[in-house]
């Protein structure tokens, strides 16, 4: 009989459990926001491209979606704002102008492939506004008001116009 032996790899919160040649897996969620900013006139103002924070809140929501036991809402908006996210909301969500938080028809979900065929859940949707903001935080929701934030990221403000549009994708590779 073969005998199972633990080790410890440098990162103390890393065990590889070795039975034969098997090794345990180690699963990570990352994100990364894209946004696009256009004028009136369709022309690209700004393309920025920045990593997120997956949130605590938004761990365990995603470890309650794979138990029928638990279970949860899945994400479907996307929201922004002109404040600094805290654990578990925006500081300061536009909820007027164009930029209020955008779900259902207006969310498009898929999962595309960034290592392996279907690792990455993608959120996408257009903001068309109607006042100027000065954007600064951006996060993925799982209800049209309050809600469990799963990401969320703060930027360097991003200065929007009324009939500015912003294609914000939102993306969250399992890796």
């Amino acid at each position: 009989m073969e005998k199972e032996v633990l080790k410890k790899k440098k990162d103390p919160r890393e065990i590889i459990k070795e039975k034969g040649r098997g090794i345990m897996e180690t699963i990570k969620l990352r994100g990364e926001l894209q946004m696009i900013l256009r004028g009136p006139d369709g022309k690209i103002k700004e393309t920025r491209i920045i990593k997120n924070t997956i949130t605590a809140v938004g761990k365990a929501l995603v470890s309650g979606l794979i138990l029928t036991d638990v279970g949860g809402t899945a994400c479907d908006y996307i929201a922004i704002g002109t404040g600094t996210p805290t654990a578990t909301a925006l500081g300061a969500e536009i909820t007027t102008g164009g930029g209020a938080r955008r779900g259902g028809a207006d969310v498009t979900g898929t999962r595309v492939t960034t290592t392996t065929t279907d690792d990455t859940a993608q959120w996408v949707t257009t903001f068309t506004f109607t006042a100027g903001f000065a954007v600064t935080e951006e996060g993925i929701f799982n209800a049209a008001s309050a809600g469990t934030m799963l990401a969320s990221q703060s930027f360097v403000v991003l200065n929007v116009a009324s009939e500015d549009t912003l294609t914000v994708t939102h993306k969250v590779t399992i890796s």
